[in-house]
């Protein structure tokens, strides 16, 4: 039997395990199988928490569909609390390691208990040159660029976070059908890794409305590398502030972006659910 924690991040709910003495084996098998809701733990994927020679933890994150990622925005904030809460690092400013690089973590703790609620992280720039993110597009960055999808031409701005993201800004992203729409963006020809898009509504100042389709994941309460990618896009286009909080609502909760025009900085909480055992086979 192993061990595993599960935390959401404003309902971007990973199964995590603890690998700094013992690996775990197949974790692409085990994403698909465990990740299924109604017939198993249930999630957005696992991630596994390793030691580090670079920083104080390593994370690896695994999409439902057995993919691997190379950063979450909201897995990197319940990693910081596991940390913090279970492993004891002693620290509230922590380094995490990922496929996208080091990322800093700082904790918010609770004045009474001690015990962690949130997580700001440095989500370190943005990258804007199509060929880096990548995507199939001529010049120094996409904004606001036309882009065919299915029968609709919608307005693109194109952003990795450490991942690909495709922001499309318009009305309410309520009503919008994202089980067809979504899988036509991820696996849409521009995008050679597949891509992450955010349909985003402005709703105030330094205020965005967002819904998510994330690669390999589909539709998830919240995605905090999209958050950031939003918050990006729109001080690109004119729709908010640069060095200004800059509030995302997604279905699962709120996040606080700030883009510095040379750094993204992301605060939201980070919350523990449940803790149980799994029986993985050798």
């Amino acid at each position: 039997m192993r061990t595993f924690y599960k935390y959401q991040g404003i309902g971007n709910d990973y199964i995590y395990f603890d690998c700094f003495e013992e690996r775990l084996p197949t974790p692409q098998k085990l994403a698909k199988i465990l990740s299924e809701r109604r017939f198993s733990v249930g999630g957005d994927g696992i991630v596994l928490i390793l030691p580090s020679k670079v920083a104080d933890a390593r994370m690896r994150m695994f999409n439902a569909d057995g993919s691997e990622g190379k950063m979450c925005g909201n897995a990197i904030r319940c990693v910081a609390k596991y940390l913090y809460d279970i492993r004891g690092v002693g620290k509230r400013s922590l380094t995490i390691e990922t496929k996208s690089g080091i990322k800093s973590v700082y904790v918010h703790t609770k004045r009474r208990s001690g015990e962690s609620y949130a997580c700001t992280v440095d989500m370190g720039a943005p990258v804007l040159r199509p060929a880096r993110i990548p995507a199939l597009f001529e010049g120094e960055a996409v904004v606001d660029h036309p882009l065919i999808v299915g029968d609709t031409t919608y307005r693109v701005t194109c952003v990795s976070m450490g991942n690909p993201h495709c922001v499309v800004f318009g009305e309410d992203p309520a009503g919008l059908d994202l089980e067809k729409i979504g899988p036509q963006f991820e696996n849409h020809p521009a995008f050679p890794q597949r891509v992450n898009t955010e349909f985003v509504q402005l709703v105030g100042k330094n205020e965005l409305k967002m819904r998510v389709y994330e690669r390999g994941s589909g539709e998830t309460w919240a995605c905090g590398t999209g958050a950031c990618a939003a918050a990006v896009a729109a001080v690109l286009n004119g729709l908010a502030e640069q060095d200004a909080e800059i509030t995302v609502h997604l279905k699962g909760g709120d996040l606080t972006v700030v883009y510095t025009g040379e750094t993204v900085l992301m605060k939201g909480p980070a919350t523990f659910a449940f803790k149980g055992e799994v029986e993985i086979e050798a």
